[in-house]
């Protein structure tokens, strides 16, 4: 649990992680299926639940759009819950997998300095030092299945091996999805899944709303299409999953539009790079590294004025914006953090990738940090 910036180091219409927030949600399954009441997130209790993380689906953009997806709106809404900073995908499935914060996880962002001193990607493992130093805590799922619990993970067969499921979401056993698209291979091994014990966790991983999204903008048609997709995918669930299994569904953040007028190259701003060892993070939340922070902060802020919040990076981890520091993680985290606002983006040509996104996440927005919780008793 976080506490809260001081009001001078965040700027309007940025928030900081709530009192629940996605690191506790594996630990109160886990309470519930060891006996204990789970506190703090009005998840009803069950001897078998299965957990659906639709990436990208942010609370305010699926209120947006209740209309296309009734499945989702009729299931029950248990608490207000945001994921923790950055609102990016590896921070937060690490928070998931390890039931802790980034600042004791150590997975930090989208792109951020590892050990070795490189910028090492966390979805691609880029640059990555061996997944059991970069987090080398028991897991969330490491603790549950540790009780007896049959715990399962569905998703794509490519993640089974990956740098961040070996870091952050070890301990369950891996079930692989072979094709994305077909709703009946993943509710049948995810029904499989749930009946491998009497007690059971099962989690299971969709990627392409998120996917989608960054492509076309989830204000797109795509992205419509495609969250009525995980509605039916929602709905074959709870139809075929057997009576009394809990159905929970949440998300790892939200999304923002971010229109090509609103980009910042820092290449083509004057002294934006002047003094910086190394830029990692992502367009909309940067990891900068030097050995000046207080300059580098100051001339940020000068030049980007009120498109973003700039932040000494030691003043956000005595704030406990990360949650609590490890010394092994310190240097991981910026020197100087650039936080966007509203619908801005900090881009470079160093990493040509970025430059075709159009939905981005990664910055402290409600539309980014909030999530929903849902969940529903299956009638079988």
């Amino acid at each position: 649990m976080s506490s809260l910036l001081a009001p001078d180091l965040m700027a309007p219409g940025l928030m900081v992680p709530g009192a629940q927030t996605l690191s506790d949600l594996v630990p109160a399954m886990g309470q519930a299926l060891k006996g204990q009441r789970p506190a703090g997130l009005g998840l009803p209790e069950a001897q078998r639940y299965v957990f659906l993380l639709v990436d990208g689906m942010g609370r305010e953009n699926l209120e947006q759009s209740r209309h296309l997806a009734p499945t989702l709106s009729d299931m029950h809404m248990c608490h207000d819950l945001t994921c923790q900073v950055p609102s990016t995908t590896a921070t937060s499935l690490s928070c998931i997998g390890t039931g802790a914060t980034p600042g004791r996880h150590g997975v930090v962002g989208y792109t951020f300095r590892a050990p070795s001193g490189r910028a090492m990607n966390a979805l691609s493992w880029a640059n990555g030092d061996d997944p059991e130093v970069i987090q080398p805590h028991l897991t969330a799922f490491e603790d549950v299945a540790a009780a007896g619990v049959a715990v399962s993970s569905v998703g794509p067969a490519r993640f089974e091996r990956s740098g961040l499921t070996r870091a952050s979401l070890r301990g369950p056993r891996f079930v692989a999805i072979r094709d994305e698209g077909d709703v009946d291979e993943r509710v049948r091994k995810t029904l499989a899944a749930s009946r491998a014990g009497d007690l059971s966790l099962t989690y299971v991983y969709e990627r392409s709303l998120d996917h989608v999204g960054h492509g076309e903008g989830w204000q797109s048609s795509a992205w419509r299409s495609r969250l009525m997709w995980v509605d039916n995918l929602v709905g074959a669930l709870l139809d075929e999953l057997d009576a009394g299994t809990v159905l929970v569904v949440t998300a790892d953040h939200g999304m923002v539009d971010v229109p090509q007028d609103h980009r910042v190259m820092v290449e083509d701003e004057a002294g934006l790079l002047a003094e910086v060892d190394l830029l990692a993070g992502e367009p909309r939340f940067r990891h900068i590294y030097t050995r000046r922070p207080g300059e580098v902060a100051q001339r940020w802020q000068r030049v980007l004025g009120d498109r973003a919040q700039i932040v000494v990076g030691n003043d956000a981890i005595e704030q406990g914006l990360f949650g609590h520091v490890d010394d092994s993680t310190r240097s991981r985290f910026g020197d100087v953090l650039a936080i966007t606002r509203d619908d801005w983006a900090i881009m470079s040509r160093a990493t040509p990738k970025e430059l075709t996104l159009v939905g981005m996440h990664g910055s402290l927005t409600p539309q980014e940090m909030r999530i929903p919780l849902l969940a529903q008793v299956c009638e079988g």
